[in-house]
């Protein structure tokens, strides 16, 4: 069979350049010795999911502290899946979270286009190159045929898919070939497998350790019928020529990589590090199951900018999964930027790891509870902007008297700092009764209407805005006195069936009636940030609702 004039029939794509140029075209990076080149290159489908996150920070760290390069690729030759403005969703949420990329796809960079669907032109010079070689061949098989195929291995229990004696275009003459080309029917191109599945050998997995590694002896697709490589194919040309040394990603992949080795092997390629890291998993019920987009919220990041987790605050977590000595650094050193910390893929586990929302957090109020007044108006107002409503967002004209709120929210300034804000759209929605669009209360007092209204009547009566706090106080003592409610602690104490209640009850009927809360912070601060008119609105407001 002449496998030159058979390579040309198959693949006639003029633009192909001798295989040379693309070597001289895309050269080994100029780096240190040790710098290592590791990339993310999710599928432009809309959907981001946190274990993308997970791999990109492993690759980021790994890359920066190396002296190397992170890149992101744009694995877009499932035409099928792909999402309109998908890409900007890849950008923006990868941005949001601090994930820096030295080169890639809308970025600069000498060895792109960093979108597959652009590179076309590489992969069909080596697919033509493997035709010539003997190692591949066109596959006119319909989608009837491999069904067919699949239904019996099935029903016979053997190893499903496309290979020996189920291979059934691997050994068509040079006439069969040609006549089906004649004939127009549409075809893929396969890789002839040198493989044989009984022959295994130990592979060196960068997480995982030694991993025994069967030969892959699938004929799998490497063009489609379009003309467009699978994603086994493309990958293997573009980690060659972007110059990859280490890829780290799921251990979904793992059942591939008897593929990827052969692949790289036939097209004469080195073949670059592999370390394959557990999915991120959750306990459901009694049982723990991998994190899924369809059932889990949090799997998407997305969820945590809809939200208004601060980046940093993610960021830690994700890195308490990604090394199993990160929480002890951070204890020593709770104030140092994340990239000092010594990130290593030895200390990466070997098993799932488990996603924790609560630790997360937890992780998220101390984070949150280090920001000054200003930090966090500028952090919540760009969450307001982009997600809030627009009466939410109309909270954030007066800087002012908002970051008077969130000082006294966040116990800036006090002994202890509040830890009370998990994320921006909480902290917004937390801070909605100092405004009076949102001021909606539903009244719940412990006492009865008729001593609640005597009560507030009589604080009416003698509330002075000028008061300092101690002079406040005494007169919210004064009037629960006055009602008979008890004001020295130790006396309730020791009699409480004395008393109506105490004077800290006195102070919960204040507040109920200023903020339509039971708890809150300092309730003096609160009127004074809300000031005498308001203040008094409130109080008159809840006094005509009994």
């Amino acid at each position: 069979m002449d496998l030159n004039k058979l390579a040309d029939a198959l693949i006639p794509d003029e633009n192909i350049k001798p295989l040379e140029e693309y070597e001289k075209l895309y050269p080994e990076r100029a780096l240190e010795k040790g710098a290592q080149v590791t990339r993310l290159a999710p599928s432009p489908t809309g959907f981001m999911h946190i274990g993308n996150l997970y791999v990109a920070l492993a690759n980021e760290r790994i890359a920066h502290q190396s002296g190397g390069v992170f890149y992101l690729r744009i694995e877009d030759t499932d035409e099928k899946r792909k999402v309109e403005g998908a890409v900007e969703v890849i950008h923006k949420s990868l941005k949001y979270f601090g994930v820096k990329f030295d080169e890639g796809a809308d970025l600069c960079g000498d060895y792109g286009p960093y979108y597959q669907r652009q590179r076309a032109e590489i992969y069909h010079a080596y697919a033509k190159e493997l035709i010539r070689k003997g190692l591949a061949y066109p596959c006119f098989c319909t989608e009837e045929d491999l069904e067919k195929t699949r239904e019996y291995q099935t029903e016979n229990k053997l190893l499903p898919g496309y290979y020996g004696e189920y291979a059934k275009c691997r050994n068509l003459s040079e006439a069969e070939i040609y006549e089906n080309l004649k004939a127009g029917k549409p075809y893929v191109i396969r890789l002839r497998s040198q493989g044989d599945v009984s022959v295994k050998h130990t592979f060196r997995d960068e997480v995982k350790g030694e991993i025994t590694v069967t030969e892959n002896n699938q004929d799998v697709v490497i063009l489609k019928s379009d003309g467009i490589p699978t994603y086994h194919f493309a990958h293997a040309i573009d980690d060659h020529f972007m110059r990859t040394t280490l890829v780290i990603r799921g251990e979904e992949w793992l059942s591939s990589l008897p593929i990827h080795i052969e692949l790289f092997k036939v097209l004469g390629f080195r073949l670059p590090k592999y370390g394959h890291n557990c999915s991120i998993q959750k306990i459901d019920g009694e049982t723990r199951r991998k994190l899924s987009k369809r059932k889990d919220p949090e799997a998407s990041l997305n969820y945590y900018r809809e939200q208004g987790y601060h980046p940093e605050a993610v960021r830690t977590y994700m890195m308490t999964l990604l090394n199993s000595n990160f929480e002890e650094w951070l204890l020593k050193f709770p104030d140092k930027p994340l990239d000092e910390f010594k990130y290593s893929i030895g200390k990466m586990g070997k098993s799932g790891a488990l996603f924790d929302i609560v630790k997360l957090n937890d992780i998220s109020k101390t984070y949150m509870a280090k920001l000054s007044e200003t930090e966090a108006y500028d952090f919540f107002k760009a969450w307001a902007d982009e997600f809030g409503s627009e009466t939410q967002r109309a909270y954030f004209a007066d800087k002012e008297y908002l970051c008077k709120v969130l000082a006294l929210c966040m116990g800036v300034g006090g002994k202890k700092r509040r830890k009370d804000f998990i994320c921006a759209k909480q902290a917004v929605e937390f801070v909605s009764y100092f405004f009076d669009e949102t001021f909606s209360p539903e009244y719940a007092y412990r006492f009865d209407n008729a001593t609640v209204k005597k009560i507030l009547n009589d604080f009416v009566s003698v509330y002075d805005h000028a008061d300092d706090c101690s002079a406040w106080f005494e007169k919210v003592k004064a009037v629960a006195s006055a009602n008979g409610f008890a004001t020295d602690m130790k006396a309730y104490k020791a009699n409480p069936e004395n008393y109506p209640g105490n004077v800290s009850d006195i102070a919960e009927m204040l507040r109920v009636a200023t903020t339509g809360l039971t708890n809150t912070p300092d309730l003096w601060t609160i009127m004074q940030i809300l000031g005498k008119d308001r203040t008094l609105v409130r109080l008159q407001t809840a006094i005509n609702a009994l």
